[in-house]
């Protein structure tokens, strides 16, 4: 098993290594930063533009800049912006808030999705059924934008009748807060409650859908019958053979999931004033600054593919039969 999960790391390292070169090709492709130092008002110096064009190695092929940034990566300088700041300095920053967001959402998320899901299977056609499936559906059918904005005007609703600010939906810490360690803490958890409402709510509707039709699937299998038969009550057979069991095919989704989630929370972290990697990517791409597109792309092709890796890890601790000496 530890030399398939090894070969699976390989290839995977592979797959990132070639999805940050396609990006970084791409965007030198299409980013002209240099066009765009040129619209300013009064224009830089001749000399000023030949120096950023140097700095930006712009006068490098494209697959010798990537190996000049690649090995940049290895030693830990992932390069410097358009506008000459370090990318490394801010890039721990960034990663943390994203980290810190996405990580809790997606794990309320699927603890919840797989409770609802569960429960929703085993009461089919039940009104707790019926409920978990309208309140599913509208959640998914509610963009991110929309649940994030109605979250903030219930948030501010809830303020305005408590005469307090309980709930802060603007930014991820208070600007210039004073106290010990402990209050720090709760000042975070204050502005944290709302965007990870705003994933988590979208991820308990997903995963809940996915969970429900595993567990209807293994509901009427034969060696469920059979644990009863052997004298296992029914909750006890559900729970160490049923559900174990219906959990082998989301195992993909929930490691995937989180990935898959990092960009695409960048709503949630403009909504709520949160400068993560999502955020950072759609600023690079303003600024059409190549080494920060490619530097969010390496960081999303990692947690991508490390989930990809984390997956058979799950299934292989889920499903013994597939484990691989």
């Amino acid at each position: 098993m530890a030399g398939f999960l090894l070969r699976r790391l390989v290839n995977y390292v592979v797959l990132a290594l070639v999805a940050t070169f396609l990006a970084f090709t791409l965007a030198s492709v299409t980013f002209d930063p240099i066009g765009l130092l040129q619209q300013r008002n009064p224009p830089p110096p001749a000399a000023s533009i030949e120096a950023k064009k140097r700095d930006l190695h712009l006068d490098q092929p494209i697959p010798q800049r990537f190996v000049t940034w690649m090995g940049g990566v290895v030693q830990g300088d992932f390069g410097r912006t358009v506008a000459d700041r370090p990318i490394t300095d801010e890039l721990g920053r960034r990663i943390g808030v994203s980290l810190r967001l996405f990580l809790l959402g997606i794990t309320i998320g699927i603890l919840f999705g797989v409770l609802i899901g569960v429960v929703s299977a085993i009461r089919q056609y039940k009104f707790s059924d019926y409920f978990a499936t309208l309140f599913s559906f509208i959640l998914l059918s509610t963009p991110v934008l929309v649940l994030g904005n109605l979250l903030k005007i219930g948030a501010q609703s809830v303020n305005n009748s408590i005469g307090s600010n309980v709930l802060i939906f603007v930014g991820e810490e208070t600007p210039g807060f004073q106290g010990n360690w402990f209050e720090h803490l709760g000042d975070r958890m204050q502005h944290l409650i709302l965007p990870t409402l705003a994933i988590a709510l979208g991820q308990i509707a997903y995963y809940s859908r996915y969970q429900r039709s595993s567990m209807l699937d293994v509901l009427g299998s034969d060696f469920l019958r059979t644990a009863q038969a052997k004298g296992l009550t029914r909750r006890k057979a559900l729970m160490k053979h049923g559900l174990r069991t219906a959990l082998i095919p989301m195992a993909t989704l929930f490691a995937f999931g989180f990935g898959l989630l990092v960009v695409g929370g960048t709503f949630t972290e403009r909504i709520f004033t949160w400068y993560g990697m999502g955020d950072w990517l759609v600023t690079g791409i303003s600024a059409q600054d190549t080494n920060i597109t490619a530097t969010v792309t390496l960081f999303v092709a990692v947690c991508v593919l490390f989930s990809g890796w984390l997956a058979d890890v799950l299934y292989a601790a889920l499903d013994p039969r597939i484990r691989v000496n």
